[in-house]
């Protein structure tokens, strides 16, 4: 079955608190056996993999779905730092070898291994979420991140004191200028004096920025010490320092991202100072993906998991959007009936 989506293309990235890797950069948890007839799922993560609490655990809680309720088994690769596309390649087609069906990609950074793998393999269907493939045996999952992120920009207007907002970019891409561009223009829509201050931790291909949790206390220290006083970070494992700072800092919010992440233990002690999250619901499009292989009728073409779908949230955590939560309320409903139009570029 083909789906298609509304957009034409999107980006992604992922990130990482730490490494997990083996030879090769990979690691591999979960079963590699299998009996017949059993849907055997393959799932490559990006750097960090299962335990960044962020990106690629939102994807691991759609596998967990899937194994409690479907009774698949798995295996999951993590990619390292600094890896070549070759290494993408080699651990999707490692994984359609071993008769894993689909195989899952994590992240914009496999597009062009799924590409490549994807034609080598016609009878394996593949995954990819962040990015979108024209191959005809690859389900693209994508979100609708400017949507998500259009709230936390009231959210941050509404709960901030001066109208003076940051938000900290892992790296300078066009995923995370999709969420730059809808956090802007939630704030200048909720209040037009208010400003937001923008900062990449690394540009171009240089990924780190979505690893260095010491370069994203640094970047919302400086902000902090500005006077901002609510910072939104898409910046995936740097995401952690800036929740740090943040809440080192009397009275000043920090908005977190993918994940809820004032649930996520390592940052539970900081969890009183995160206003709310923007999440994207990547299990979900993981685990609709593998029922659909489990009930034979594979999904294909792209979907675009949108606000109107739940795609994309906040989280409530902590009830600290209680007094706002009818603003919340309408601008998701303009949102979802066209009334707002959310930018995807600055």
């Amino acid at each position: 079955m083909r789906r298609v989506s509304k957009i034409t293309a999107a980006c992604a990235v992922t990130a990482a608190l730490a490494l997990t890797a083996t030879a090769c950069g990979e690691s591999s948890t979960g079963d590699s056996g299998s009996d017949s007839g059993t849907i055997k799922v393959g799932m490559a993560y990006d750097v960090g993999g299962r335990g960044d609490n962020s990106f690629n655990d939102s994807a691991a809680r759609g596998l967990d779905k899937a194994k409690a309720d479907l009774g698949v088994e798995t295996k999951e690769l993590t990619a390292k730092n600094g890896e070549t596309p070759a290494d993408r390649e080699q651990r999707l087609a490692s994984l359609a070898e071993g008769g894993y069906n689909p195989v899952i990609g994590v992240g914009f950074a496999y597009k062009d291994a799924i590409d490549k793998t994807a034609a080598k393999f016609p009878k394996t269907t593949f995954g990819l979420i962040d990015s979108v493939s024209d191959k005809k045996n690859v389900d693209s999952i994508v979100f609708t991140e400017e949507q998500g992120s259009y709230l936390a920009g009231v959210a941050a207007a509404e709960k901030s004191k001066d109208g003076k907002i940051g938000f900290i970019g892992g790296v300078d891409l066009p995923l995370i200028k999709k969420f730059a561009a809808g956090f802007q223009q939630g704030v200048k829509d909720t209040n037009p004096n208010a400003t937001v201050q923008i900062q990449y931790l690394s540009t171009g291909t240089d990924l780190s920025g979505f690893g260095a949790p010491d370069k994203g206390k640094a970047a919302a220290k400086g902000m902090l010490d500005k006077g901002i006083d609510v910072i939104f970070a898409a910046a995936g494992g740097s995401g952690a320092g800036s929740i740090e700072a943040v809440a080192a800092k009397p009275g000043a919010w920090a908005i977190g991202v993918d994940s809820d992440q004032a649930k996520d233990p390592a940052l539970s002690k900081y969890a009183g100072s995160i206003l709310t999250s923007v999440v994207k619901n990547v299990d979900t499009g993981v685990y609709e993906l593998i029922k659909s292989e489990k009930d034979g009728k594979p999904l294909t073409g792209t979907h675009s998991y949108s606000l109107a779908e739940d795609g994309v949230s906040l989280t409530t955590t902590g009830d600290h959007l209680k007094d706002i939560q009818a603003k919340l309320d309408e601008a998701k409903k303009k949102i979802v009936d066209g009334q707002i139009k959310v930018a995807t570029t600055l």
